[in-house]
């Protein structure tokens, strides 16, 4: 598909959107007020507000190869921290999706280029989390990291310092964990949300012991 024909799209929906709700745009343009924050993968099969059903300036999106949370990527944290305490969101969503491409990678040690480097981050999660996998039956395994790598990043937002900050001044903030199923569209609640008072490191456990629970033994599952 020419390139150009993406502008020709764009035209035909504005138009579209003006004529079907008058104003929308002059409304769009004077406010930003998400309740919601996305971090999510690159992947462009996953995009937010589809999934979702918001529209726009209804979520703040944030996306990387893997959907990951580390101390030194200034990137996603200045992302978080405009999120939280300038639009004073009240929950942010890491999702992480089956077949990821990024977390197959780290788990196969299969070399993808410069993004190698990147994805060391998720194949850090593998190796803490070495002996839950290996206990699972091969086709569970991707599905798992996954998981495991969603879990580890909720625990990073909620342990860095816009968070911490946050809940120390008493602001209603929850941190989320979900993944999202190419194959039918939905998306699963990992069960760890972690908000103001919350125990980070016990609900880290908690989901990290739900995931072997749920894993381990399963036979044949096609990655979603």
């Amino acid at each position: 598909m020419p390139w150009r024909v993406l502008l020709q799209r764009n035209r035909a929906w504005a138009e579209r959107i003006q004529a079907e709700r008058p104003g929308f745009f002059a409304e769009l343009a004077r406010q930003q007020s998400p309740r919601y924050m996305w971090i999510g993968c690159s992947d462009s099969r996953v995009p937010a507000n589809q999934i979702t059903g918001l529209e726009p300036g209804e979520v703040f999106v944030h996306r990387n190869v893997a959907n990951v949370v580390v101390p030194s990527d200034l990137n996603c944290l200045s992302a978080v921290q405009y999120a939280v305490d300038v639009l004073r969101v009240e929950h942010v969503m890491v999702v992480g999706h089956y077949g990821c491409g990024g977390v197959q990678a780290a788990l196969l040690g299969q070399r993808v280029g410069l993004a190698d480097n990147w994805l060391r981050h998720v194949r850090g999660v593998a190796e803490r989390h070495a002996d839950t996998l290996q206990a699972m039956a091969h086709d569970a395994r991707l599905d798992a990291l996954c998981e495991l790598n969603v879990i580890e990043q909720v625990r990073h937002v909620a342990q860095s310092t816009v968070l911490q900050d946050a809940w120390a001044r008493g602001q209603a903030v929850t941190v989320h964990g979900w993944v999202y199923g190419l194959r039918d569209g939905l998306l699963q609640d990992l069960g760890v949300s972690i908000g103001l008072g919350g125990d980070v490191e016990a609900g880290y456990a908690a989901a990290c012991a739900a995931v072997r629970q749920r894993r381990q033994g399963a036979h044949d599952r096609p990655a979603a």
